[in-house]
């Protein structure tokens, strides 16, 4: 029987504010989104201004530790003030914010990522923004700029321009050249003959090897562009006549049909294999984002120093001028939207503060996590998952991944995104984990070393590990070696004598 009624209920529940979406938001952009949010803030909002010097030093900071730690500053990447903490904000700034932004809200409430595109603001506020990649000429427009500079036809171009617009991304010719020339204006009337012309000049274009059908014309398009020599010929025969054998690895049969000796041969391999298979793949036309390291780690004084990079978050400042305004001007409207941008700058700018506090913090405890890493390399590194560094934060594991992602460090050992460094464990005969990226390092070192006429199989790098003293199936190591893209053993056979 159903009863009704109304019950009190005592609990506590987030309420994902704005200004908390905000921070969560811009905790998860990357280094490139951070600097187009922050440079259209800066042309939507006139309380905002950037800080002009921000990066000089007072007087006040000519000695002690800061100073000896200044001995870097020879080298950008060298700036690694381990105790600059982010500056807290200014007390009459934050009054009205909480003093922690609970960054562990649900994800799943923020709003979607606005994509800005920059624009042209005051040079002297876009250094920051330089490091953008630019779109690249794609595989279509490089080839109909070269079409309209050479002498053909009218004719002859049209059905140039239809050709070039048929090519897929990697440059091969993806409709027949009847349905080409079915797609051409009645008026012309042209013969197979000369669409197949026209094409042969397409395929004379640069890049070489492009308007070709299949695999076997790509490689023989480039061949037939080198200098003609005995091995230039006989590399041309083998993928002319035997492109299946080749494909197959039956060397031996090869050197049988074609009466090659070992060494020419493996000259011509070695040849095929300065060809491009993708000719067209260099013109994609994507947009070019170029990793910018989010933190930089350097040993200093015998010590793991990670400092901000901070040209990536240059240092806001509420307009002076404009807050001052507030109250005075006589339009209440006027008045309304000074408030309202000032509330905005103040939050951005918090915001900001939480998430460099948050991505410094994340990256120390990584780092001081994989010092042996940062040491000796990936043979060193160790186990590492999510909720390690959420335990030791106080923070919840969705935070963490979040931080993680499109989030890049600069170590000595080169440019890592920060969940590289997580990895699950396996056990060893010791007791000890040991990282699955570790023992990727190890068969990579083991197949490096391998003799390239007799490559290990799965089964012995299993039995080198074992040896080691890591207990690792076959099957794991067949899947850590495909996920470095290696072939197995048969494939990476060498060519052997008969």
């Amino acid at each position: 029987m159903l009863r009704q009624g109304l019950d009190i209920r005592i609990g506590q529940t987030l309420s994902m504010t704005p200004q908390l979406q905000q921070a969560i938001r811009l905790l998860q952009l990357s280094a490139i989104e951070l600097q187009e949010e922050i440079q259209q803030a800066l042309e939507e909002n006139p309380l905002l201004e950037l800080q002009e010097n921000s990066d000089e030093s007072g007087p006040e900071d000519s000695a002690g530790p800061a100073a000896a730690d200044r001995e870097l500053d020879a080298d950008p990447v060298a700036d690694l003030n381990a105790d600059a903490d982010y500056p807290e904000p200014d007390t009459a700034l934050s009054s009205d914010i909480p003093d922690d932004l609970n960054l562990d809200a649900d994800w799943g409430e923020v709003y979607d990522l606005r994509t800005a595109g920059a624009s042209d603001g005051d040079a002297d506020n876009q250094g920051f923004l330089e490091n953008q990649g630019e779109g690249e000429e794609d595989l279509q427009a490089h080839l109909l700029w070269q079409v309209r500079m050479s002498n053909l036809g009218d004719t002859d171009r049209q059905v140039a321009e239809a050709i070039v617009l048929s090519l897929d991304n990697a440059g091969y010719l993806v409709d027949s050249l009847t349905d080409i020339r079915a797609g051409l204006p009645p008026e012309y009337e042209l013969e197979p003959e000369a669409i197949t012309a026209v094409l042969k000049y397409i395929q004379s274009l640069d890049p070489a090897g492009v308007g070709a059908r299949d695999l076997r014309e790509c490689l023989l398009l480039q061949l037939r562009r080198l200098p003609e020599s005995v091995l230039q010929l006989k590399t041309l025969r083998l993928v002319d006549q035997h492109l299946d054998l080749l494909e197959k690895r039956d060397y031996k049969e090869l050197k049988k049909r074609l009466k090659m000796d070992q060494d020419t041969l493996e000259a011509a391999i070695t040849l095929l294999r300065t060809l491009d298979p993708k000719p067209g793949s260099r013109y994609s036309g994507a947009r070019t984002d170029y990793i910018t390291p989010d933190v930089y780690v350097r040993k200093f004084r015998g010590e793991w120093v990670v400092s901000l990079n901070q040209q990536l978050s240059p240092q806001l400042l509420v307009n002076q001028h404009y807050a001052d305004l507030i109250g005075k001007v006589r339009g209440s409207a006027d008045n309304q939207y000074l408030k309202n941008n000032l509330q905005q700058a103040r939050w951005l700018i918090r915001s900001l503060e939480s998430r460099n506090s948050t991505i410094l913090s994340v990256a120390k405890t990584i780092v001081d996590r994989q010092r042996a890493f940062m040491q000796y390399g990936e043979q060193a590194m160790k186990p590492l998952i999510l909720r390690d560094i959420a335990e030791e934060l106080d923070m919840h594991e969705s935070t963490i991944s979040r931080v993680t992602t499109n989030k890049y460090m600069l170590t000595p050992r080169g440019i890592f995104e920060f969940k590289y460094f997580f990895s699950s464990q396996l056990e060893t005969d010791t007791g000890s984990g040991c990282s699955s990226t570790a023992i990727r390092a190890m068969i990579r070192q083991l197949i490096t070393a391998e003799n390239s006429r007799s490559p290990l199989s799965d089964s012995q790098l299993t039995r080198l590990l074992k040896a080691e003293g890591i207990n690792v199936a076959r099957r794991t190591v067949a899947k850590y070696r495909e996920s470095m893209d290696i072939p197995a053993s048969h494939d990476r056979k060498s060519l052997v004598t008969s």
